[in-house]
């Protein structure tokens, strides 16, 4: 659900009024060029992209006056076809914008970014914001909506529905009433993050004994040490953000450190910590807003409102999959917890129970002895190889073909290393292009929140432009960088190898699109709940035998992977796989609840925890104190959409693999003219069962976790 208010009515004063596409070469990216980023600066996005905003802003004023001039003239072509050309003019300016702060923040800092990506916001929720518009939308929707095709209709729907959700139906007393609420609610999910945010970074200690960290990973050794230390002599810093966090609680071998470590990140934002840092009553004021906005469009809770723009339609359909999921998970869960727990004792485990805090570190343990050392698998994967493989099975797949451009200062990229590839028919004709920017910089790009890389849009298919332009950037070690092996290669572990293939599966879809209006095309108005569909499809391949085979070369000898090391590959990726779905069903259950039910936050916690996960909750334990996904970012009463979406993707994958290899080119193309192809331009739903013939079912899921049912 988006939810917007756009304080000035009036369009805003240019940053800089003399900018032209003469002067600034992000301007020439509004006219269809690929961006020169020799020439673009941070103060050339600055002042372009302020620019593009206030033409957006005119734009819509002028499509409002002519409806109140001519009403008899409103349709689709005189209102939504010229909204489309104005929204696209400015996207690819803010895009290009995006993709210099996420590569080159040296060009284009955070805080420079951040203001113009308010800036921009402001200017295309406008429009969903006009009573002119919205009023003009019911006329079409009245006179238009059975002869318009389905994606004029879905265009014409996401006007209608985003206009609702931003309180265009209500009277004026309701309106003040809607906006009071939203600035209230703003507030009050800042200071829930600002409390997150410094009770996250008051916790530090620093570790001097070399035996501690002795078997840590040297990427997570990096990270705990101060910039230009040697890190391996130490010292070593544990923090609780979330890239130490996670390799410190899965790496140290200290129990006393492991309980301290991970107490300190789920007492975060309580009173344990500091009653002025406490969340539990910003839980609840958050809450009560978002109902009271729900109430004031017409709608029961929070979480009903928020169905509006999900696939899944309902809550009741959210808690039907995660019931039928957890009657799978739950039962698995316990036997991987009674199998962890029995290696554990043969190690150096003396306690009765595992607890929360040491199963990471225990399961790493029990990964590597059942299945191998992961950082050893990287000799089986060097970038160019795995690049190659990737574009070659998406070619078999999806009747397309790769040409790379020769590289060369033509190219005008942000940085010599990246390349530029053009995406064609089996024809020659063609369809769009990506760039593709492997290698990690320290101080220039923008760390992941998760993986290694981002996808980012560079130009959407509109109605200005029908070749979309990606960009890929990752965060891959650069060619030699490898001290354990002798290689002038990028040589990439597993989950690099699953970071790449999702962050193309993402560009693909955006890519290979064939909707024509910049709102609904691509990867733009597909509902949260299926966004990550291709990502999760494609990450899915990298674990199919026959495709995991044909990307393991060795770098040196060029030897293929052995079938068993295939093996233990997929079986190391499924490990523990029925217990990490049970946390994430407790996660979504737990988001549901808070926004559905009027019960204390605590009693919901409490309630929920024993009916998914194994192990005692820690009576300091006030994690939904720092649940920023659902508490103050986009996740609210629909952080369950990961797995939803993972479920549709394993569904998908079955259909494939279910086949033999010569019948893949079929049911390729038949998940690119509807997936693909149709993007954001039809109701995934709907899409769904054109691909498969029927509604999505879970089986596809626990099977490729290899979860079953309990012994």
């Amino acid at each position: 659900m988006h939810i917007h208010i756009f304080e000035c009515k009036l369009p805003c004063l240019p940053e800089d009024p003399v900018d032209t596409a003469e002067n600034n070469a992000l301007l020439r990216t509004a006219h269809g060029d690929l961006p020169n980023f020799e020439e673009i600066t941070g103060e050339k996005c600055h002042a372009g992209v302020g620019k593009l905003a206030l033409d957006l802003e005119t734009g819509v004023w002028e499509i409002e006056e002519k409806i109140r001039d001519k009403p008899k003239s409103v349709s689709f072509d005189t209102v939504l076809k010229p909204l489309d050309a104005l929204d696209a003019q400015l996207n690819f300016g803010w895009s290009t914008a995006k993709v210099l702060y996420i590569a080159r923040q040296d060009k284009l800092p955070q805080k420079t970014y951040l203001g113009l990506h308010e800036r921009a916001r402001k200017a295309r929720v406008q429009k969903f914001q006009s009573l002119p518009i919205y009023k003009a939308c019911k006329v079409i929707s009245e006179q238009e909506a059975p002869s318009l095709d389905s994606n004029k209709r879905r265009v014409l729907q996401k006007f209608l529905l985003e206009s609702r959700l931003n309180g265009m139906d209500l009277s004026p007393t309701k309106a003040d009433q809607f906006l009071s609420i939203i600035n209230k609610l703003d507030q009050k999910k800042q200071q829930y993050r600002q409390k997150v945010q410094v009770s996250t970074s008051r916790f530090a200690y620093e570790i001097t004994d070399p035996n501690i960290v002795q078997h840590f990973p040297p990427h997570l050794l990096e990270r705990m040490s101060p910039s230009g230390s040697d890190t391996t002599r130490g010292p070593w810093h544990v923090t609780l953000k979330s890239d130490v966090y996670e390799g410190f609680m899965a790496h140290c071998s200290k129990r006393a450190l492991r309980w301290n470590t991970w107490q300190a990140y789920n007492m975060r934002a309580t009173r344990f910590i500091d009653p002025q840092l406490d969340n539990s009553v910003n839980i609840e004021e958050i809450r009560a807003s978002r109902n009271d906005l729900a109430r004031i469009l017409g709608y029961s809770n929070f979480a009903t409102m928020s169905m509006e723009t999900k696939m899944a339609g309902s809550v009741e359909n959210v808690l039907s999959l995660i019931t039928s999921l957890m009657a799978k998970a739950v039962p698995k869960q316990a036997e991987e917890i009674a199998s962890l727990t029995a290696f554990a004792k043969e190690r150096d485990f003396s306690e009765d129970a595992l607890q929360a805090y040491d199963v990471p570190y225990y399961s790493r343990l029990q990964r590597q002895h059942l299945y191998g050392e992961g950082e050893k698998l990287r000799q089986f994967f060097p970038l160019d190889h795995v690049l190659t493989a990737l574009l070659q099975l998406s070619a078999e797949l999806f009747a397309v073909q790769f040409e790379e451009l020769a590289p060369g200062p033509e190219l005008k990229a942000w940085h010599p290393s990246v390349r530029l590839f053009n995406v064609l028919e089996e024809d020659g004709a063609p369809i769009a292009s990506f760039y593709f920017d492997p290698y990690r910089r320290p101080g220039e790009k923008l760390e992941p929140t998760s993986g290694s890389g981002w996808f980012a849009s560079l130009r959407s298919r509109s109605t200005l432009s029908d070749r979309p332009v990606a960009a890929l950037v990752f965060n891959f070690p650069p060619p030699g960088s490898d001290a354990q092996h002798d290689s002038d290669e990028t040589l990439l572990t597993v989950s690099d190898v699953v970071t790449l293939f999702s962050k193309f599966g993402e560009a693909l879809q955006h890519m290979l699109t064939t909707v024509p209006y910049g709102e609904v095309s691509g990867l733009t108005n597909i509902e949260w709940d299926a966004m990550a569909l291709t990502q999760h499809f494609m990450a899915n391949w990298v674990f199919v035998p026959e495709v995991l085979s044909s990307l393991g070369r060795h770098y040196d000898t060029g030897a293929p992977l052995p079938p068993d090391v295939i093996a233990d590959i997929i079986s190391s990726h499924n490990h523990m796989a029925a217990h990490n779905l049970s946390k994430h069903l407790y996660l979504a259950n737990l988001d549901l609840l808070l926004h559905t039910t009027k019960d204390f936050w605590k009693s919901i916690m409490t309630g929920l925890w024993p009916q998914f996960l194994p192990y005692e909750l820690d009576k300091k334990d006030y994690h939904p104190c720092s649940f920023t996904a659902s508490m103050c970012d986009v996740w609210a009463a629909a952080y369950y959409s990961h797995t939803w979406a993972r479920v549709m993707a394993a569904d998908c994958t079955k259909s494939f693999i279910d086949d033999e290899r010569s019948h893949w080119r079929s049911t390729g193309l038949r998940f690119r003219s509807t997936f693909l192809s149709l993007g954001g331009g039809e109701a995934p739903a709907e899409v769904f069962r054109k691909f498969r013939g029927r509604d999505p079912s879970p089986d596809a899921l626990i099977e490729l976790y290899g979860i079953g049912g309990a012994k």
